[in-house]
């Protein structure tokens, strides 16, 4: 290590430097350091991972590998975790009330962690959906140098021949209801659609969230795609541990990076590979950190002019392991730049702009995963944003590989995610049906739930586009079909969600964005008259907490004001 940094101006001087921090430098002598480690850096190693799921089992392991980096760049790398929930085993039941909550419980607890030992950069890995953008959150909250890794995702698995995902065991369960897949078929089919370590494979909210990450320039250069079982990772851990140093050196801090173009690349590349509409919660929540006003129509309006580049599942047909082989997110990235659709300026944890790095890798003509920019698979990106009198303040709705992008037909109400499944698995829902999902909301959830058990269920009864589904709460980013969720205000603060009932028709065009109620003025101010808020079962605990502090799917579901109320800021203590 021939490296030296001056700590007099870091946070970890508080607990190493000077006589009066003797009791401190003990406990660090105690896990057997020396005094001239000690004297270096101290940076936050933090991972993700646990025995939760395939998501996060390999997570641990390259966070030790990047402890090497960390060290060959003049840094003490100090190791901990933060939790996750992990949507594919929360989803379908109470349980994934909690998903949404994690993700401000991973940046609070990332943020407490750093705060309380003084860490003076991050390094982060995370493998599941809420992870990766709570993670994010944390770095931009905190503004110390930081890096972000993703795990990485799993390989797909082989049925009769065929690549298969987790989403095709969901949509098998609504095949099974429906009478077209024998018991013995969903459960071989169980056994073989995650074959190993890492998150889902197609491009739903990890693997978007994955892109945004380097898009926003908190990655390194093609460093997410690379799937979790690879070799390959481990360098990939070592060389974030080592630019986090470079970064420390260079006084490169996450908000220099994630600007507002940065945002704005960011939701290009979410468009143009048809991803999560889940991101167009994370993105603005992300933003609110940085003190940056970057909300649901910011996001929808950039989504409206990106074409779909990327022919990724669900809507497409490859999944991350293609899209690494075929040359990752830059390569990508090289055609939206060629075509004047990024901003080549911002910075990046590489040290050089997002140009300068995209310059670095060579158009592949032969791969088959990604089209030029002169040559999309649809001319408007993959995830449209809505507005109209059902929603006032907006909803988001994922169309890449849909052929029906309008809509009108009569609700179908339900007022919880459950009672809507035992519907669709009763056969229960005729088909032109808008059926509407309300009181899943991030306040009156609590949590805002995603519905992929119950879109899965009618995509696998052949109902995907022959229904259309409408929600304030999520969808999965393995959702396809006519789904839209976000929808604000949400019913448990009186939007006109609240107000919907059988029989009313609904308006829905994902080409002029516009989702309406198609009720008289009049016979809606009489229901509002009559409408009463309803209490949730959550009156103690986490989720009480977070329905009392949450604000609206617009902004982001955050939960405090953000970088623009700050009076200061931790890096700079």
């Amino acid at each position: 290590m021939t490296r030296i940094f001056d700590k007099s101006r870091l946070p970890s001087r508080h607990v190493s430097v000077g006589p009066e921090r003797a009791p401190h430098r003990s406990y660090y002598y105690a896990m057997g350091l020396t005094e001239e480690q000690i004297a270096r850096p101290f940076v936050g190693v933090v991972s993700a991972g646990n025995d939760s799921a395939p998501c996060n089992t390999a997570l641990d392991a390259q966070a030790d590998a990047a402890r090497g980096g960390v060290e060959a760049g003049g840094g003490l790398p100090r190791r901990f975790n933060t939790i996750t929930v992990t949507d594919g085993i929360a989803m379908g039941h109470q349980g994934m009330k909690s998903s949404l909550v994690s993700r401000e419980v991973i940046a609070d607890s990332i943020e407490l962690s750093v705060r309380g030992h003084c860490y003076d950069a991050l390094v982060g890995f995370a493998g599941c959906d809420k992870s990766l953008p709570g993670m994010m959150m944390a770095m931009l909250r905190l503004n110390v140098p930081s890096v972000f890794v993703y795990g990485g995702s799993i390989l797909p698995g082989s049925h009769h021949g065929q690549d298969v995902t987790v989403v095709d065991v969901f949509e098998a369960v609504g095949q099974h209801a429906a009478g077209h897949c024998p018991l013995e078929e969903l459960i071989a089919l169980e056994k073989v659609a995650c074959p190993g370590h890492g998150a889902c494979g197609g491009q739903f909210t990890a693997n978007t969230m994955a892109c945004v990450a380097e898009a926003i320039g908190l990655s390194l250069p093609n460093s997410n795609m690379m799937p979790a079982p690879y070799a390959g990772r481990a360098a990939l851990a070592h060389a974030a541990g080592v630019a986090v140093m470079d970064c420390l050196a260079a006084g490169l801090r996450p908000r220099d990076i994630c600007t507002r173009e940065a945002f704005e690349n960011a939701a290009r590349v979410v468009a143009a590979t048809g991803g999560s509409t889940n991101a167009a919660l994370h993105l603005p929540a992300m933003a609110h950190e940085a003190g940056i006003a970057f909300d649901l129509f910011d996001v929808a309006e950039i989504f409206r002019s990106t074409p779909y580049l990327a022919d990724l599942k669900p809507g497409g047909r490859y999944v991350a392991k293609d899209m690494y082989e075929a040359g990752g997110v830059y390569m990508l990235m090289k055609t939206m730049l060629a075509g004047g659709l990024l901003h080549g300026d911002c910075k990046t944890v590489s040290g050089l702009t997002l140009a300068e790095n995209i310059d670095r890798v060579t158009w592949n003509p032969d791969q088959k995963v990604i089209r030029e920019v002169t040559n999309p698979i649809t001319p408007t990106g993959g995830v449209v944003g809505l507005k109209g009198s059902l929603a006032p303040e907006g909803a988001i709705v994922k169309v890449a590989g849909m052929a029906r992008l309008s809509f009108a037909g009569p609700a179908r109400v339900f007022d919880c995610e459950e009672d809507a499944f035992a519907a669709v698995e009763a056969r229960d829902i005729a088909e032109g049906s808008v059926i509407i999902i309300r009181y899943e909301g991030p306040r009156g959830g609590p949590g805002m739930r995603e519905m992929l058990s119950t879109t899965a269920a009618l995509y696998g009864q052949g109902m995907g586009e022959k229904v259309a589904l409408i929600t304030d709460g999520r969808f999965s980013g393995a959702t396809r079909g006519f789904c839209i969720g976000h929808v604000g205000p949400e019913a448990a603060v009186g939007g006109p969600i609240a107000l919907v009932e059988d029989g009313d028709m609904i308006r829905i065009d994902a080409v002029a964005g516009t989702i309406d109620l198609d009720v008289a003025g009049d016979v809606l101010a009489e229901r509002r008259a009559r409408w009463q808020p309803r209490a949730h079962d959550y009156q103690s605990g986490t989720l009480w907490r977070y329905s009392r502090n949450v604000g609206p799917a617009v902004g982001g579901a955050v939960t405090h004001p953000g970088g623009s109320a700050e009076t200061h800021m931790f890096a700079d203590i």
